[in-house]
């Protein structure tokens, strides 16, 4: 049975290497391993991770098989992606991840079930994201959830240029 919780900052390490793991289960054939080492030194570092659970900034949720982390979702209440709130309440959703073994069995609704449960809770009146421009896969899910495209962005992994669709929920 799948358990979903907020992780603890003990647990930094164990969320780090699941980042880092999906990621590259994922995307990891896409780059030359210098552009992949350094995004994932600076991305999943354990007390990088660390200070982002523990931050008022960042919300995380977390499931777990048989005390196994097998996905996450990370929200930020502050806007990185390259867009102009012009002044609305933005949640953005920053990675919503999970190991192969556990796609398409219901993890990722239930996670972003929670992530717009959360944005209502912060009275957000969006949400936004970014998406690679090939993940049709991911796509198709987040235009279910009421996600639409708005740009064009792009994504950097070391020194390699993804190309990426900025998408958003209007919440009311």
């Amino acid at each position: 049975m799948i358990q979903y919780r907020a992780p603890r900052v003990e647990e930094a390490a164990a969320l780090a290497t699941l980042g880092r793991d999906s990621f590259v289960e994922t995307f990891g054939h896409l780059y030359t391993p210098e552009d992949l080492n350094a995004f994932l030194a600076d991305t999943y570092a354990p007390d990088v991770v660390a200070a982002q659970i523990a931050s008022p900034r960042y919300i995380f949720r977390v499931a777990q098989e048989n005390g196994k982390l097998v996905g996450y979702c990370k929200l930020g209440l502050d806007v990185s992606l390259d867009y102009d709130p012009e002044g609305r309440r933005v949640v953005e959703l920053k990675q919503l991840y999970l190991m192969a073994t556990h796609q398409g069995v219901g993890v990722a609704q239930q996670l972003m079930d929670w992530s717009i449960a959360e944005a209502e809770a912060h009275d957000a009146d969006e949400m936004i994201l970014s998406v690679w421009a090939e993940n049709t896969r991911a796509q198709r899910f987040y235009h279910r959830y009421g996600f639409e495209w708005i740009a064009d962005t792009y994504f950097m992994v070391g020194s390699h240029r993804d190309d990426e669709f900025l998408y958003r929920r209007k919440m009311r």
